[in-house]
Order: structure tokens, then C-alpha cells, then sequence
């Protein structure tokens, strides 16, 4: 097979006419040619951190649609399923992804549980990490998010950071906002990446210590335009990743994207194509191609690097994708699950209080952290309920692994003024979280959950929109564009209910995230991140 266009030589920072010959799947000749094709070659865009979970489709369905838009590899972190079903649902993540012609590079999980202040479905202790990292399939220890016991060297955390090294794989970090001696020690234990930062000056101070720097760019934690000006002094140690990306918005575009408005802020195109192309290939030693000689032929067919809408992408040296139609093919798969909680009542969403002044948690559009802010509370017959007016909602994280009482909190910037939402992703152990103006419609909302075994609900009365999620209670069995069009339809009922977030639905299942400061609910309480302990509702 021969290939004629401008092919884009990064390395060299040159574009020039010419051919590519493909024989066998692998590159054999990359030849200067003159011809009159116009348009360009250049290696396949690489998501340099995601939890393929939180697009809600399992491996090979992520794959048909992120081939259209020119991504032939991902640096997948299996946390989300290992969560649920520990190392069974790491091979299950790995098993899949091989069905397909993308190429999945899936790291061990770190932190599962991220944190013992809630309950999950597994735990993945120092000896299963060394398991998985000795596996060729494993290429890297993921985000390490427990950042405290680096600090305080937790045994165990130093243990799994240890057995990276020893099969010598990176090993990829989480610290938001950690700066100064702190993230000095964090990055000495051998951490060598982060995609937390959301400051300019926090990720400056990180690559000036020898950390890479993953921008981020996902459906919620949306940290590009704080850190693209970096991108110009420091393109050889800055990677792009979307962390976490609703079906929705994979339909529209990945990292494809990402390179078009950075080239639009005029930024050297080949610093932006290092970052999206070529630093996770070296970094994490992926199987990747990159437009050489005895390459695999992983590459994709550009209309222009200024909009870089995807003509063709090939891996392996198979046309996966053209103009918009994917030749991903469909492969079956099974749909293991770990819901084990019976329905719920109104009266357990109930919390008798004589408080005048409650916390609640201040959720900030585009972000994972979270504030503390303090509000009056309003009690109707000497119970907490949501005041619709002043938009401090109820909300409730429900134990999906167990019969337990739900935690009850508030938070604000939600604006539901009817309804409930309520999702079974929810980083990190995925217990249902639900966001509600009553108890009765948070109810309705958790039982709707329930009854699918996960999944992601609005409610408002006797209509209800759900996409159910049976594999894992995190992922749909249905086709990408399916999934995305039933989430469309539920996030347009939410924000119809009164949602002003972009994504309300991504912006929830970050609400029990703890390692994210400042103020979180988990199944097993109210949670400060900033102290690392939990709070009282009820201020005193």
C-alpha cells in the first residue's frame, strides 16, 4: 500500500511531498515524491490519560468512535472498573480493548480504594500490583492519588510505587494544588506526570522540578486555557489528555480538538503535535508508530493542520476510519456487574436536625475541587430539606455494595428547581450519587438506579429519561452513538429541570471524588479533602 500526501516530519519540524509504503502493517519507505495531493500525513493523536469507563462504553465501542477523529492510542487507567470489580475488571478492560484495532495502553491501578473513607467494590493491595505490572499488557503504575501517604510514606503506597520501578514502568500522579516542599518529596518518590494542575503557576513550578504536565481537557475538569501558554517553553515534557469524556462529547471530537485551538492561539504546530503525537509514545513506551521507517503504519490523513479534520486513520496499517465512517467492527462482549443493594425509602434520605447553619458543598463549573461554604439551613417539621430558592439542594451518596444508610449533604450550583439526577459513575468507588428538590424525587431517582443496575437518571414527577449501564454499573451495552444520544436526552432534561452546568451529569459523578479537595460526600459521610477527615453536616 502506498500513501501520497504532505507528511508532516516532527521530529524534523518539516513538512515535505512525498510517500509512505506499507507493507505487512509496518512502514517500509517514507520518500520524498512531488504530486498535487494536498493533503497531510502525520502520526495518530494519543490520549495521554483517560478512564475509558467514564465515556460509559466499554473498549471497543470508545474505539469505533474515537477513530473518526484521528486517535490511534490512549493511556487508559483501568481505575473506575477496578473500583467495582478489582483486578478482574482490569483484564476485562485489557481483554476487550484487544478485540479491537486501537491501541489500548492500560497502567495498574493505585489507589483501589482511593481512600478507606468509603466503601468499594474491591481493594487492589501492593501484591496484586506487582501481578500487574509484571504483565506485558501493563504499561504503567496510574495516577497515584494518594498523594498524603507519598508524603507520610504509607508503607503500602510505597510498596506498589517500588514494584513499578523494579519492572521499570512509569509511574503517573495526582496531586491538585500540592506545590512548594510537598510536591518537592511527591515527585522525588519517582511520580513523574500530572494532569491535576489547574493553575498556571502550579504546573510551571511542577515541570520546573522535572514533572511532564498533562493538559486536561474533559466534559468537566476543563484546565486547557489555564495552561496552554506553557505549552510554547516547555512542548518536549506536556502531553494532552481528556481524563474523563462523556459520550457526547467523544461524538464530537478528542484531542483533534485540543490541536486545533492551540494552533489557533498560534502556537508552533509541531510543539502541538509533539505533545499530542509524540511525548506519550516515548514516555510510556507504547506500541505506537510515529512516521518512521520500520514503523507500525499508525497514522492518520489531515484536510489541514489548522482545523485537523480527519480524512483517513490508519493502525497497523488498517484504514479503521474515513470521512466520518468508522470500520471498527462490532465484538461481543458480556456484561459483569456488582450492584448489591435493595431499593430505598423516603424516609432514609430523611436527616431531623435543629440546625441553623449547615455546610455545603460549592460544586464549580469546569472543576473538580469543590469549596466549603456555609449556609442557613431550611427545616420543615424539624427535618433538612433542599431550599429550592436559594439553590442548596440535597444531596445523597447510596452504598451500592451493601445495605447501609445513605449520607445525606447539600451542595450548590446544581439549580435543579424540580426533579432529581442521580448517576452510578461516580468517581472513585461508583455508589450512586443524587442530586434532588425533594426527598420523594431523590428517592424515585435512587430506585430507578437501582432497578438497572446502574446507570444515569433524571426524574421530575412520573417522567423519568435513564441510560442504564449493566456493565459494571459504569458502562452502557449499547452502541457509542446509542449511548450518546440517550445521555443527550437526560442531560437536556436536567438542564430543563434548572441545571446551569455544561455537564451536570459530569459535574456529579465528581461530587464523591475525595481525593479532590475541598468538600466531597462519600456513602460513609461528609469529607473535607483539605484535612483528610470527615465533617459534621451541622455547624456549630
Amino acid at each position: 500500500m502506498q500513501i501520497q500526501g504532505q507528511i508532516v516530519d516532527i521530529e524534523n519540524k518539516r513538512i515535505y511531498s512525498g510517500e509512505i509504503t506499507v507493507v505487512n502493517g509496518k512502514i517500509v519507505s517514507v520518500i520524498e515524491k512531488h504530486h498535487e495531493v494536498k493533503t497531510y500525513i502525520l502520526p495518530g493523536f494519543i490520549d495521554a490519560h483517560i478512564h475509558i469507563e467514564s465515556s460509559m462504553l466499554v473498549p471497543s465501542e470508545f474505539a469505533k468512535i474515537a477513530v473518526l477523529h484521528g486517535t490511534v492510542a490512549t493511556i487508559s487507567d483501568p481505575h473506575e472498573i477496578a473500583n467495582v470489580l478489582g483486578k478482574e475488571g482490569v483484564h476485562y478492560m485489557i481483554d476487550n480493548g484487544k478485540k479491537v484495532p486501537l491501541k489500548f495502553h492500560f497502567g495498574a491501578p493505585s489507589c483501589v480504594p482511593a481512600t478507606f473513607f468509603e466503601t468499594a467494590g474491591a481493594v487492589i493491595d501492593s501484591e496484586q500490583i506487582k501481578e500487574l505490572m509484571a504483565l506485558p499488557d501493563i504499561y504503567y503504575l496510574s495516577e497515584m492519588m494518594n498523594y498524603p501517604g507519598v508524603l507520610f510514606d504509607d508503607e503500602e503506597v510505597m510498596k506498589k510505587i517500588a514494584w513499578a520501578k523494579h519492572f521499570g514502568k512509569p509511574v503517573d500522579g495526582h496531586a491538585p494544588g500540592l506545590r512548594g516542599e510537598p510536591v518537592k518529596k511527591y515527585i522525588s518518590a519517582g511520580i513523574s506526570t500530572d494532569h491535576e494542575c489547574f493553575t498556571y503557576e502550579e504546573a510551571a513550578e511542577k515541570l520546573s522540578l522535572g514533572m511532564k504536565v498533562i493538559i486536561r481537557e474533559g466534559s468537566a475538569a476543563k484546565n486547557f486555557e489555564a495552561l496552554i501558554d506553557l505549552l510554547p517553553n516547555h512542548y518536549n515534557n506536556m502531553m494532552f489528555c481528556s481524563d474523563d469524556k462523556h459520550p457526547d462529547d467523544l461524538i464530537l471530537g478528542h484531542i483533534n480538538q485540543l490541536c486545533a485551538r492551540a494552533v489557533a492561539k498560534g502556537i508552533d504546530v509541531f510543539k502541538v503535535l509533539q505533545s499530542a503525537c509524540v511525548n506519550p509514545v516515548h514516555h510510556y513506551k507504547m506500541d505506537v508508530g510515529l512516521l518512521r521507517e520500520n514503523d507500525d503504519a499508525d497514522f492518520i490523513v489531515v484536510e489541514d493542520l489548522v482545523n485537523f479534520k480527519v480524512k483517513q486513520t490508519y493502525i497497523n496499517g488498517e484504514l479503521v476510519a474515513e470521512n466520518g465512517k468508522s470500520f471498527v467492527k462490532h465484538v461481543a462482549f458480556e456484561t459483569p456487574n456488582n450492584f448489591n443493594t435493595s431499593a430505598k425509602k423516603v424516609s432514609n434520605f430523611e436527616v431531623p436536625s435543629s440546625a441553623k447553619t449547615i455546610r455545603v458543598i460549592e460544586a464549580l463549573e469546569g472543576q473538580l475541587i469543590t469549596n466549603e461554604i456555609h449556609h442557613a439551613s431550611l427545616l420543615q417539621n424539624g427535618k433538612l430539606v433542599s431550599d429550592v430558592e436559594n439553590d442548596i439542594l440535597k444531596m445523597a451518596v447510596v452504598n451500592r455494595y451493601a445495605n447501609t444508610p445513605p449520607a445525606v449533604a447539600f451542595i450548590k450550583n446544581f439549580g435543579l428547581k424540580k426533579g432529581a439526577i442521580a448517576s452510578s459513575v461516580a468517581h472513585d468507588c461508583h455508589n450512586i450519587v443524587v442530586v434532588g428538590t425533594s426527598d420523594e424525587e431523590i428517592c424515585h431517582a435512587v430506585n430507578l438506579l437501582i432497578q438497572n443496575t446502574g446507570g444515569i437518571c433524571a426524574v421530575n414527577g412520573e417522567v423519568q429519561k435513564s441510560l442504564a449501564l449493566p456493565v459494571a454499573g459504569i458502562m452502557s451495552d449499547k452502541n457509542g452513538w446509542e449511548a450518546g444520544r440517550l445521555y443527550q436526552e437526560i442531560d437536556a432534561m436536567a438542564k430543563s429541570l434548572g441545571s446551569t452546568l455544561k455537564a451536570p451529569f459530569m459535574t456529579l459523578s465528581f461530587m464523591a471524588l475525595l481525593v479532590i479537595p475541598d468538600l466531597k460526600l462519600s456513602d460513609k459521610g461528609l469529607f473535607s479533602g483539605n484535612s483528610f477527615s470527615f465533617v459534621d453536616l451541622e455547624v456549630k
